[in-house]
Formats: C-alpha cells, sequence, structure tokens
C-alpha cells in the first residue's frame, strides 16, 4: 500500500502542476474565442493537432524507453542511458528543423499557412525544443522530483500566457493609444500569429531552465544500448503515433470531410473550443500517467502480491477521481461554459461524449502496463492502430452525415474498443485481478447520478445546483462506504487510502 500512496502523493503534485498549468492554458480558450472569430481559432486547432502528432514522432517512444532501461538489470548506470536518449534526441531535432526550412512552401500549404511561413518556422522550432527536452523532464519524474518537475512546468506555462495577454490584448490597445511605443516589433494584423511565437518563447524558456539537468555528468551515446532501446521503442512510436491521431485525427479530417466546406474552419473552432471544456479529464490522465510510469517500472522490481495490490489499487482510485471530474463537469455546465464564448456553445453537447471517451483512454492507459512490462510492447502498437482504424471509419462515416458530433462519436468508439481489447488481451498475458464489476459499478453509478440530475432539473439555477451538489456528495459516500474509508481520513494527504 506504501506504493499506491506514493504514487497518489506524487500524483497530487504533478497534477497541480498539470492541473494549474492547463487550467491556465484553458483560460486563454475564451479570450481566443472572443479575440478571433471560429474560422481563425479553426486554423490555430488545426495546426495544434498537427503539431502534437509531430512532437510524437520526434520524441519516438524515448521516454519510456529511458524508464525501462535506466531501471534494466543489465544497464546500472542510469546517467549512460540518460546521455544516450539526450544524443538521439538532439540529432533527430536538429534534422527535423532543418527538413523543414527546406521544405517550408509547401508545408506551410499542407498546413492552411498560406505564406504565413513564420507560423510554421515557429511551430517548428518549439516542437523541436520540446523534443529534446522531454527527456530532462521524464530524468526529473525518474529522481522522483516532482516539485522541481511542478515548478519548471509552471513557470513555462505562466510566461506562455503572460505572452499571450501582451501580444493579444495589451498590445491592441497600446497600438490604438501610443502606436509609437510598439510600432518597432508589433503587427496588428498577425494575428493568430501571436500564439505561435509565445508557444516558441516559452519552449526556448524550456531549454534555458533545464541547464542544470544537462550538465553534471559525462555525455557519452552507447550504440549498443540506442540501438535496444530503439527496438524496445520502436512499437511505442507506432503506439504513440496511433494514439496521438486517435486524439487529433478528428481535427485534421474534419475540415475536408464536412457537407460544407465554406464552414469547416468554423465547425472546427466550434468542436475544438468545447473540446476545451473536456480538458480537465485529460488533466488528470495526464498527471496519473507522470506518476503511473515510474512507480509500475519501480513496482516491477518487487515480488509477491503487494505489487498486484498496487496495480488493483491504482486503477481502482483512477476510476473513482475519473468519475468525480466527470460528475463536477457535467453538473457544473451551467458556470463552465462561459469558459468560451456564446457563440461556439452550440457545440456543448459534444462535452460528455469527450469525457468519456478520454476516460476510456485513462483506462486503456492503466491496463497498458502489462506489455510494458513484459516487454511485449507490440501489443500496444496493434491496440493503438486497431483504435486508429476505428476512428477514422467512424469519422468519415458520420462526420460528413452528423458535423462535429461524429468526430466525438469517433473519440469515444475508438477509446472503447481499446480499451476492451487490452483488457481481454491482458487477462491472458499477464493476469492482474481487476476488480471489475466494482469498477463497471463506480462507472455506471455515475453514469446513472448524472442521468438523474439532467432528469430533475428545472431550470432555477440555484435548485439545481443544490441537487447536483447532494447527487456529487451521494456519489462520493456511496465510494467511501463500499471502501470502507472513514470521512475524517482524507483530511491528511497520507490517510487518502487507508481503509478501517
Amino acid at each position: 500500500m506504501s506504493g499506491v500512496k506514493s504514487l497518489a502523493k506524487d500524483t497530487a503534485i504533478y497534477g497541480m502542476s498539470s492541473i494549474i498549468g492547463r487550467f491556465l492554458n484553458w483560460c486563454l480558450v475564451p479570450l481566443y474565442t472572443i479575440m478571433f472569430p471560429a474560422a481563425e481559432y479553426g486554423l490555430v486547432t488545426f495546426i495544434y493537432s498537427i503539431v502534437a502528432l509531430a512532437l510524437i514522432i520526434l520524441i519516438y517512444g524515448m521516454e519510456t524507453g529511458f524508464f525501462r532501461f535506466a531501471n534494466h538489470e543489465r544497464y546500472k548506470d542510469p546517467m549512460e542511458v540518460y546521455s544516450t536518449s539526450l544524443c538521439s534526441l538532439a540529432v533527430s531535432s536538429t534534422a527535423f528543423y532543418v527538413l523543414l526550412c527546406v521544405f517550408i512552401g509547401p508545408v506551410s500549404r499542407v498546413l492552411e499557412c498560406g505564406d504565413h511561413y513564420s507560423y510554421v518556422l515557429l511551430m517548428g522550432a518549439a516542437v523541436a525544443l520540446d523534443a529534446f527536452t522531454a527527456i530532462p523532464f521524464s530524468y526529473l519524474r525518474f529522481r522522483h522530483r516532482p516539485m522541481r518537475f511542478a515548478f519548471l512546468r509552471l513557470v513555462n506555462i505562466g510566461l506562455n500566457i503572460g505572452l499571450n495577454l501582451f501580444f493579444i490584448l495589451l498590445c491592441p490597445w497600446l497600438w490604438k493609444v501610443c502606436p509609437q511605443s510598439i510600432g518597432w516589433f508589433y503587427d496588428p494584423h498577425y494575428g493568430i500569429g501571436y500564439i505561435f511565437l509565445a508557444n516558441f518563447v516559452t519552449s526556448a524558456l524550456n531549454l534555458i531552465l533545464l541547464i542544470p539537468e544537462l550538465r553534471g555528468f559525462r555525455w557519452r551515446f552507447n550504440s549498443k544500448l540506442w540501438r535496444e532501446m530503439l527496438a524496445y521503442s520502436y512499437p511505442l512510436l507506432v503506439l504513440g503515433v496511433a494514439g496521438i491521431m486517435n486524439q487529433t485525427i478528428d481535427k485534421i479530417l474534419l475540415p475536408g470531410l464536412v457537407a460544407d466546406k465554406s464552414t469547416a474552419m468554423t465547425e472546427l473552432g466550434i468542436y475544438g473550443a468545447n473540446y476545451k471544456i473536456a480538458i480537465v479529464m485529460v488533466m488528470f490522465i495526464q498527471a496519473f500517467r507522470f506518476a503511473y510510469e515510474p512507480f509500475i517500472f519501480a513496482q516491477s522490481k518487487e515480488r509477491g502480491e503487494d505489487r498486484m495490490q498496487s496495480y488493483r489499487d491504482a486503477m481502482k482510485w483512477f476510476v473513482v477521481f475519473s468519475m468525480v471530474i466527470f460528475l463536477g463537469v457535467m453538473f457544473y455546465m451551467d458556470v463552465l461554459r462561459y469558459f468560451i464564448s456564446s457563440n461556439y456553445w452550440s457545440g456543448l453537447r459534444v462535452v460528455p461524449l469527450i469525457m468519456i471517451a478520454e476516460f476510456f483512454f485513462g483506462v486503456f492507459f492503466n491496463l497498458s502496463l502489462w506489455y510494458k512490462l513484459t516487454d511485449r510492447t507490440h501489443w500496444g502498437m496493434w491496440f493503438s492502430l486497431t483504435g486508429l482504424a476505428v476512428t477514422i471509419g467512424l469519422n468519415c462515416l458520420l462526420v460528413p452525415v452528423m458535423g462535429y458530433m461524429g468526430c466525438a462519436w469517433a473519440a469515444l468508439g475508438c477509446y472503447s474498443v481499446m480499451m476492451v481489447a487490452s483488457y481481454i488481451v491482458g487477462r491472458i498475458k499477464y493476469p492482474i485481478g481487476y476488480e471489475t464489476g466494482r469498477l463497471c459499478g463506480y462507472f455506471l453509478l455515475a453514469l446513472g447520478l448524472w442521468a438523474l440530475s439532467v432528469a430533475v432539473t428545472t431550470g432555477t439555477e440555484w435548485i439545481d445546483f443544490a441537487v447536483r451538489t447532494a447527487l456529487l456528495i451521494v456519489y462520493l459516500g456511496i465510494v467511501l462506504k463500499i471502501e470502507r474509508i472513514r470521512p475524517g481520513s482524507l483530511l491528511p494527504v497520507k490517510g487518502l487510502l487507508t481503509r478501517r
């Protein structure tokens, strides 16, 4: 149980940086939706979808490979693994940016940027820097330094938000009242380009702040180790590409699939803005992932039933907290919707589908430990490719008929298939003994309470909020009763997982 307590503590710290950071970035969504038309915000959504895919390709599974080989019994020096990983990503990231500069014209046209080459160059540089710094951030997680990890993330996000506010709010005001003060660097027609400029500056700051993690050891490249890491990681690359495409392919395909091409970017903007409301679930999954990978590889060194019980407990509490997040968002949607402009509210109906889809992905990630621990990462590749086939198929089938709602249903179908497939194969290859009935019960209970809240909606806000709050308390009370946990033991962090 101590291992799960450590996981909970690290998840809380990583989670605070992730949740606070994502929340602050989330707060930029109303700024974007107010300041830019839906079509322009759609272009931002489109570019960032491509960027997310490029980042996964440029990291090519080396993060998980680093954790695996830094804990490997055949390699006693983790710094050799760290140095080899850094050298590999430094070369590949540099090569990527050089090629991007050479082929800037056609790449810009593919990204719908036209002659705005600077958009592509700025985001390309940001992606290259982020790919390289992924390993130093992984090193902090390996060394169990969540506080420094959180600090660096929050500084980076704070600068990004500050620059966005400066360029998008302050500079236009200064341009009106005192244009000569900013005329030497500010172009009022650059628009969404300042979003990309802010992203590049913060990525560059990341590298500067991580200099201490890039010093104090001997840089060396072990070619034998590198080949083994690539052999281990290449299925994870396919898995990662398929996984990120499962998350972004809908936004990439939507402009080409909608029936009315003239409104394609507008629909994508509406879908992308409402997708951001569901980002709360993504925040929790990301925070959990940061703590979970080091946790499972450390636990793999243990023996006996305690290790399996730790895995079971981690899954159980992931499901419980995910459902609390789901209910919190759905119960208070009447407030949360104000995070985007009312011009985008027509897309609010995608939120529950996206949140459930992301929850299924989180369960899939929990289930993935069996093929990572047994070095059978090719299974993850096949699961993700299967999910990608489902995503593409459902998008092509549903989007022409349903618009962006087809994207949401496709995401739900994709992650459902991946989750079920991993569970079925995992029971055969590496049985852990999850309490499936109880986990499904917590999930269905949450859905039932949400349905009840919709059925008893009165239209009077204070009454509806009171009823929904009571239903949220009911959910927590039932969980505590089943798990035999005293409510008082939840006050100290250390008591979070204490049973009576």
